[in-house]
């Protein structure tokens, strides 16, 4: 027989569940009742009764040769130990209940009907009880392989989310030092020109790191902060270009709740000053909307007038693409950001994302 049922630990299911004896008094009244049925039978509560001390003795029966003994040797399933236990469990139920019966009433080996009432309950019990455990044993193994698969895709999914926390927190540390060394490196350009903006451009990058590293590695962050980093990265860079480059934040303030993995909006705006105004000899202009649709998503947008792709050799550097991988961990397909080229030059990044609001 194909039907293979292991040993399940003490504790895993109790020895009289509350579905099995349900199951087996159900039966036993059933049989006890329908033994009634010939003239010659006992009194209908007799058979009943009968019928219930051997329906628990095979429950009994069964229960324990489930949890004991807890080693069987390779060549025993432990099925087909239950099985023999029911089979054995049958007569000895039906004697059992003839003991009692008899030390309750002395008169009851003289009944009419009495032995072959208990000759029908054993020959039914044999016909029937095996089957009836067979089908709890493959329904017993049929809820803990679900059980099993419940657990198994709980883990992998706990698992899942691990490994992505730990992806996004290694794209997340990458996105720090190219900004950081981006922002550096135009601090250096103007102390090694000996400009007078230098002092001013450093303190404005110190206030600002102060108040943007701390937010690095944050697994998320609202877009009204990232949108004060915006700000205080464009001031720094206009600073550093005062006649280049020309900026404004167009935003609606319900999006200053809306949750956005950290440096988002921020690689948008840099890769615009990065690879469109600072190389354009002329600068350029920068704006940024940010807009709650009706929806409920979120829509970002961050248009340069600068030279365009042509500036970056048909690309915007490795800052949006490791943007779109964190916008894929964050959001999974629920986020989308596309970049296109505008005319007569510059280029117009939108970003559309799910107007989730952050937890307190």
């Amino acid at each position: 027989m194909a039907v293979t049922v292991d040993a399940v630990r003490p504790g895993v299911t109790l020895l009289f569940g509350w579905r099995r004896v349900l199951l087996a008094l159900g039966v036993s009244v059933v049989f006890g009742a329908l033994n009634t049925l010939p003239a010659t039978a006992s009194p209908i509560h007799v058979t009943i009764a009968h019928a219930v001390v051997v329906g628990l003795t095979v429950v009994l029966a069964f229960g324990l040769l489930e949890h004991y003994p807890a080693r069987l040797p390779t060549w025993l399933p432990r099925w087909i130990l239950q099985l023999v236990g029911v089979v054995v469990a049958v007569p000895a139920g039906v004697l059992l209940a003839h003991l009692v019966h008899m030390a309750i009433d002395e008169h009851a080996a003289h009944e009419p009907g009495q032995m072959s009432g208990l000759i029908t309950l054993i020959v039914e019990g044999l016909l029937f009880a095996p089957w009836i455990a067979l089908g709890a044993m493959v329904r017993q193994r049929d809820v803990l392989a679900r059980d099993q698969a419940l657990a198994f895709a709980l883990e992998r999914s706990q698992l899942e989310r691990n490994a992505l926390e730990t992806r996004l927190q290694l794209l997340q540390a990458q996105v720090e030092p190219h900004f950081l060394f981006n922002t550096l490196a135009n601090v250096q350009e103007l102390v090694d020109a000996r400009s007078p903006q230098a002092a001013n451009v450093l303190a404005s990058l110190i206030a600002y790191l102060r108040a943007a590293v701390p937010r690095i590695h944050e697994p998320a962050t609202t877009l009204g902060q990232e949108l004060e980093l915006v700000r205080a990265y464009l001031e720094l860079m206009r600073m550093r270009m005062p006649d280049r480059l020309e900026f404004a934040l167009h935003v609606d303030p319900e999006v200053n709740a809306v949750e956005c993995p950290p440096m988002t909006v921020l690689t948008l705006v840099e890769n615009a000053v990065r690879h469109g105004i600072d190389p354009s000899e002329e600068g350029g202009r920068v704006d940024v909307e940010a807009r709650l649709s009706s929806d409920d998503r979120c829509s970002i947008r961050v248009t340069d007038t600068g030279l365009g792709f042509a500036a970056a050799g048909g690309g915007l550097g490795t800052g949006l693409s490791t943007l779109r991988e964190r916008l894929q961990l964050a959001f999974g397909g629920a986020a989308q950001l596309e970049v296109g080229e505008m005319a007569p030059h510059g280029v117009c990044a939108r970003l559309d994302i799910p107007a989730r609001r952050k937890s307190p």
